[in-house]
């Protein structure tokens, strides 16, 4: 089930009806990653305390890095989250679309504690969630939950692809976390690909191909 068209910035309504329908443990899900040419993608499933939602909370796409830091810093004294990879080498073999539903799942279940209700930005609901679930689309703009989920993605991607820059110099991951910007394109035409990159993303393909013909 996937719900459609949403505002700007997120609320706690999609949280309240549920709670109203018995409900008590909702998590929302999210990712960060799904573009970038390099590095894994991230899935994080978070359950906020009705009581004690942290200010700011917003798209991650919306808020800079200092918002996003200040905002994931409250959620990990206030909500419970859970959060897990979709590494290159899993995007290459089953498609970046599964490894993110993978990632999604083991997000999920690796909660302290079940949730008993699961929404997710976007489209599609993982498959073998122990958990009811629905998709709504433009989550992260309509629902805390998702929003904050999507914060705590990102802030740990953006982390680890910082980490990852110190051993992969010379492609600008600190400053771009990898997404195929110019500086990332021709970094990687002058470098080739590292063990980081997507080989099944076309970009980075057609530089193993070149790379094959030189």
């Amino acid at each position: 089930m996937a719900l459609a068209e949403s505002p700007v910035w997120p609320d706690f309504e999609h949280e309240r009806l549920l709670i109203a329908s018995g409900f008590r443990r909702i998590a929302g899900v999210d990712e960060a990653g799904r573009g970038p040419l390099a590095g894994p993608v991230v899935a994080a499933a978070v359950v906020l305390d009705a009581e004690r939602i942290p200010d700011g909370i917003a798209d991650s796409k919306m808020l800079d890095r200092a918002a996003r830091e200040d905002v994931f810093a409250a959620l990990c004294a206030t909500a419970e989250i859970s959060f897990a990879f979709g590494s290159a080498a899993t995007v290459d073999r089953i498609n970046i679309l599964q490894a993110t539903l993978v990632a999604m799942r083991r997000a999920v279940i690796g909660l302290a504690a079940p949730a008993d209700m699961v929404i997710i930005d976007g489209r599609d609901v993982p498959k073998g969630l122990p958990v009811q679930a629905k998709a709504i689309i433009g989550g992260d703009a309509r629902s805390l939950s998702i929003a904050a989920a999507s914060i705590v993605a990102k802030v740990i991607r953006d982390r680890l692809m910082t980490r990852c820059d110190a051993s992969f110099s010379g492609y600008g991951l600190a400053s771009h976390k990898g997404y195929s910007t110019k500086a990332h394109q021709t970094a990687l035409a002058a470098l080739g690909p590292c063990r980081l990159h997507r080989r099944s993303f076309w970009r980075v393909a057609a530089c193993y191909e070149a790379q094959g013909s030189g």
